[in-house]
């Protein structure tokens, strides 16, 4: 079934938390007809309601089910062309609505392996990249051999939890055989213990690459290195800090070159992805944590922007937009390329031509290749006061209530480094607050 090549693609975008306005305001310069289905939860948020012809608000205990029918529904007026999640949560129930309706894009098969880390390290581990030696928490023989041939210690974390939520960090082999009983004796099956992993721990600084694929390939990727680990803030507290690794660099290079193998394993045919890795201050290799099919969360988005010129958001809405208007097969191997800049909107005028007779955008271009870093972080105050910093580098403000954040943009990687560095101290005295890691997604 071919798509229309004369009305508006109609586009029901997902979101469960307040993420992808960028997105929303895209599709809608674009034409688009665009819908949001969030939770009664974030209803209020500041959504770009300009750019939206319908905001819908589910349950917050609303399931796949609840979202299937509803997007039933709507398709009785309004035939949707695309389904899109927004938030990491929202990615398997996005598959289902389209393996509902028939439509293109990710399966719930293909989801299922964005959302569990046992698959996508199988994946990884298939295709050579560096991962740390883990098991299921499933057979007791298994995760005994794993203990005695792995020294500890180890982490034990959620097949399907993001960032540090549910992680723990094991120290002997009693503490891993309480916590799998502990986990058994849950009244939700879904918390048991098969679902999570007891994984090597590897000390080391963290990485992230967020990547836009088009045509199973990254057009567009940016490496950014942590402050500290994730889990080391979820746990212990602090700031958040994440800044861009050094053009050019060893370390940028082997960056790019794992995740790229990794989205190819996993086999997204369209859209962003966000990957973390961990390089061992043992041996220094890169190892791979994990790899989400959405943008990263944080103000990612924000950063990359800051020290590229390009918004994963807009550029993602772009090729969803544009990718086989006329041509719903598979795309050509025509060379485009995406340009930003004087005569930006040229370009991608053209593009949009090549990329509706169905070509494949094989790279984007950069504006500038400068340098940028967050700092963020829990904040006693409702709405905290960072007028005080005043430095002409701060390109953002985080505006979020009890949260403080900046994001800094240099030439220089030094100055954005000292600048989060200054921060951070300053941060410690003027606004942190502490909160106990979660066990499990709210």
């Amino acid at each position: 079934m071919t798509e229309p090549e004369l009305r508006p693609l109609n586009v029901l975008c997902l979101a469960t938390y307040f993420k992808g306005s960028d997105f929303i305001r895209e599709c809608k310069r674009r034409g688009c007809h665009v819908i949001l289905v969030t939770k009664e939860k974030t209803l209020a948020e500041d959504w770009p309601r300009e750019s939206l012809d319908d905001l819908i608000a589910v349950p917050n205990d609303a399931g796949p089910a609840l979202f299937i029918d509803l997007a039933a529904f709507i398709s009785r007026k309004l035939k949707l062309d695309r389904v899109v999640a927004l938030e990491e949560f929202d990615v398997i129930t996005a598959a289902l609505i389209r393996e509902h309706l028939c439509l293109s894009g990710m399966s719930s098969s293909r989801a299922k392996s964005f959302r569990d880390k046992m698959a996508m390290a199988v994946a990884a581990s298939g295709v050579g990249v560096n991962v740390p030696d883990f098991v299921p928490l499933i057979n007791p023989d298994e995760i005994g051999a794993f203990m005695e041939r792995v020294p500890p210690p180890w982490i034990i974390k959620p097949r399907s939890d993001v960032s540090a939520i549910g992680i723990r960090k094991p120290e002997t082999a009693d503490e891993v055989w309480r916590a799998v009983d502990e986990m058994n004796q849950r009244e939700s099956l879904r918390e048991r213990a098969s679902y999570y992993l007891l994984m090597r721990y590897v000390a080391g600084e963290v990485f992230h690459v967020d990547s836009i694929v088009n045509e199973r390939r990254v057009v567009f990727a940016g490496g950014n290195q942590y402050g500290r680990p994730p889990m080391d803030v979820a746990h212990q507290g602090g700031a958040y800090i994440s800044h861009t690794v050094a053009h050019g660099s060893e370390d940028q290079k082997r960056l790019f070159e794992a995740n790229k193998q990794v989205v190819k394993a996993l086999a997204i045919k369209r859209g962003a992805t966000h990957a973390e890795f961990i390089k061992s201050k043992d041996d220094g290799k890169f190892y791979f944590l994990e790899i989400a099919a959405r943008v990263g969360g944080a103000y990612i988005a924000e950063v990359l922007e800051a020290a590229s010129g390009i918004n994963l958001w807009r550029e993602w809405a772009r090729l969803e937009v544009t990718t086989g208007k006329a041509a719903n097969a598979d795309a050509t191997e025509d060379d485009v390329t995406l340009v930003h800049g004087s005569d930006s909107e040229a370009v991608l005028r053209g593009l949009a031509e090549g990329l509706a007779r169905g070509s494949a955008a094989k790279r984007i271009v950069p504006l500038r290749r400068e340098y940028a870093g967050i700092i963020l972080s829990l904040a006693k105050q409702e709405s905290p006061d960072t007028s005080a910093y005043n430095e002409p580098e701060i390109a953002y403000r985080v505006k979020k209530r009890h949260h403080a954040g900046l994001i800094v943009r240099s030439k220089k990687l030094e100055r954005v480094t000292d600048l989060l560095d200054q921060f951070a101290r300053r941060f410690a005295e003027d606004f942190a607050a502490v909160l106990p890691p979660l066990e499990r997604a709210e």
